[in-house]
């Protein structure tokens, strides 16, 4: 249901996804969806009600930001919202969207759509064609009326970016720190009169407590990893403990490049792309092993390896690509991670490839980057190495393609790239 902006419709179903999405294409800004939860004072009731890529999930569980995934010539950035779990308080969410270098007149196909969580059933869509210079739009709202919920199309720009928009509904944005002001200088001293006699005085009472500290304001920051900047510490990020997730997102139904056998000549084939996101690692007690979807080896979060593969998309349909999930509490267990992937079937190589990796640690800015493009044979490409530097887990950007050997697995080869000396035998999913 297409939707004129200022309109609204019911939403019957009890869950719903919510899809930002925009064409691509060279030039395009990147954009960001984002929740807030305001109460009837028409904005939120303290930071924890902002739902972005740095704060990706509600306390209550009613609001999560799942990420984004690339088809065709577009891309989305999908939210879940469960209005069944929506506080009392809350009256409104507010679905946004943020540009990421330019602004939402370079945008093309600006959308959102509000799809039923169980079926995927489309309940409304509205389309944006009036942004200009715009750096943040607020697309649509989900609102109570009379115990149940609508949703309305909005399309109120702002030009102020994510921070504009986030501190208009009452978020405290982390800001550069200014220079302190230089003191006053001191008037002129007094005379000094003569002390007055002492008399013994009751004890005052202890002063009151001082008041909690307030908590720290949201940060915007995003950290995305280049040749020039190819790597980051997650300490310095605020990354150290709860869950990091590992998201690797691609395109799919697209004309991938094999390559001959005989010749090296690219072929086209037309195909479903099956990749499976895999860690290699080694603890810090030298145990070492591997996450992958091959041989059911998902690994587990809390207890060795500490890591996590939460599932095999065979097809890249999901919303979500496949993910990876490392304990960040247990930092000191680990000595060193290779984040890596490869192709089960659907093409010869990685050649076409538009696939982008975000790790978004539960605490703290998410590091994410985009993949080169393959010009050789490979079936493997090392993704992001992460090494622990005296307590603290250093993000290294590889991007790195291999070509097998013949008869040697893209796991093997891996391994012999990166020295971890392991013996293999073949697995079946």
């Amino acid at each position: 249901m297409t939707m004129s902006k200022g309109s609204n419709v019911p939403v019957p179903a009890p869950a719903v996804r919510i899809e930002l999405g925009w064409g691509s294409g060279a030039g395009v800004p990147d954009a960001d969806a984002s929740a807030l939860l305001l109460s009837s004072s028409g904005k939120v009731r303290s930071d924890a009600d902002f739902v972005f890529y740095n704060q990706p999930a509600h306390s209550s569980g009613a609001v999560r930001h799942d990420g984004k995934t690339t088809s065709g010539a577009g891309v989305s950035d999908v939210l879940t919202v469960d209005l069944a779990r929506v506080e009392p308080e809350i009256e409104t969410v507010v679905l946004a969207a943020s540009a990421d270098g330019g602004t939402f007149g370079q945008v093309p196909g600006l959308y959102i759509r509000v799809l039923d969580a169980a079926n995927g059933a489309e309940l409304a869509r509205y389309d944006s064609a009036d942004a200009t210079v715009e750096t943040a739009f607020v697309l649509g709202e989900l609102y109570r009326r009379q115990g149940a919920w609508k949703f309305r199309a909005v399309g109120q720009g702002y030009s102020s970016g994510l921070e504009g928009l986030a501190t208009d509904y009452g978020i405290s944005v982390d800001e550069p720190q200014q220079a302190a002001a230089p003191a006053p200088v001191a008037a002129p001293a007094a005379p000094v009169a003569p002390p007055a006699p002492v008399t013994q005085q009751p004890a005052a009472p202890a002063p009151p407590p001082p008041p909690p500290a307030a908590a720290a304001p949201v940060r915007l920051t995003k950290v995305t990893l280049t040749k020039d900047a190819p790597s980051v510490s997650l300490t310095k990020q605020g990354g150290t403990s709860g869950g990091m997730r590992v998201n690797l997102n691609w395109e799919v139904r697209k004309q991938f490049k094999g390559w001959g056998a005989k010749l090296g000549r690219a072929v086209a084939m037309h195909a479903d792309l099956d990749l499976d996101l895999c860690a290699l690692y080694e603890l810090a007690d030298g145990r070492k092993g591997v996450v992958q979807a091959l041989g059911n080896a998902f690994g587990a979060l809390n207890q060795p390896p500490y890591i996590l593969l939460d599932g095999d998309d065979r097809t890249g349909a999901v919303a979500t690509g496949e993910n990876l999930t490392i304990n960040l509490d247990h930092i000191k267990d680990f000595r060193r991670i290779v984040i890596f992937v490869t192709i089960y079937e659907g093409a010869r190589s990685f050649a076409d490839l538009n696939a982008t990796v975000t790790l978004q640690p539960q605490h703290g800015a998410p590091v994410e980057f985009s993949l080169d493009e393959c010009t050789v044979p490979s079936t493997v490409c090392a993704l992001a190495l992460l090494t622990n530097n005296g307590g603290d887990l250093v993000v290294q950007r590889e991007a790195r393609y291999l070509v097998p050997d013949r008869g040697v697995s893209p796991q093997r080869t891996m391994d012999h790239a990166y020295g971890w000396g392991m013996n293999w035998t073949p697995g079946r999913k």
